[in-house]
């Protein structure tokens, strides 16, 4: 990657109508779709923006649901971000337990463009509260859970960010994408 390119950081993460990413036993079948249609929703399998992920980074309860899901990361340099020993079992997958700053601007920043943190609260808060995060795709299931984890708890202070796009999907999920909010004066 050339000194003149900047990655970009995008947390994305699904949540509930009300705000939460998982119920309280960290559960996550909520997000199956219900079958219910929304006649003037797109279908779209994503295969374009996965195709442009160069990184991810996950926190150790995702890189754990997404081992039992199967791995759907496939191949693409996956970074856990863990306090706990973890096993690998796959090439693709490192483990990091230091300072996410660190991470970003002198390990990843230096080898990818497009970096994604995937699901995790306390990964996506963390993220957000040290300004790591460009860019949010968020999620919206058509769920109320009424009580669980919540998506972005205490981030530290505010932060206003821009509406890039919106997508209503047929399955009645809606996807926000906003950007971070300039700061250059």
């Amino acid at each position: 990657m050339s000194s003149a390119m900047r990655s970009t950081v995008t947390l994305h993460v699904v949540s509930s109508l009300d705000g939460f990413i998982a119920k309280k036993d960290n559960s996550i079948s909520w997000m199956e779709s219900s079958g219910d249609v929304y006649e003037r929703g797109v279908i779209d399998d994503g295969v374009e923006v996965i195709q442009s992920i160069d990184c991810y980074v996950l926190g150790s309860r995702t890189y754990e649901h997404a081992l039992q899901l199967g791995w759907p990361y496939g191949d693409t340099p996956t970074v856990v971000m863990t306090s706990r020993e973890l096993r690998s079992t796959r090439k693709s997958v490192e483990f990091y337990s230091g300072d996410p700053k660190r991470l970003v601007g002198e390990i990843l920043a230096t080898r990818y463009g497009n970096i994604w943190l995937v699901g995790g609260a306390m990964l996506g808060q963390s993220f957000l509260s040290l300004g790591l995060v460009d860019e949010i795709r968020l999620m919206i299931a058509p769920v109320i859970l009424g009580d669980g984890l919540h998506l972005f708890g205490d981030s530290g202070t505010e932060q206003k960010w821009h509406l890039k796009n919106v997508v209503a999907y047929k399955n009645g999920f809606v996807e926000l994408s906003y950007r971070r909010q300039s700061t250059d004066s």
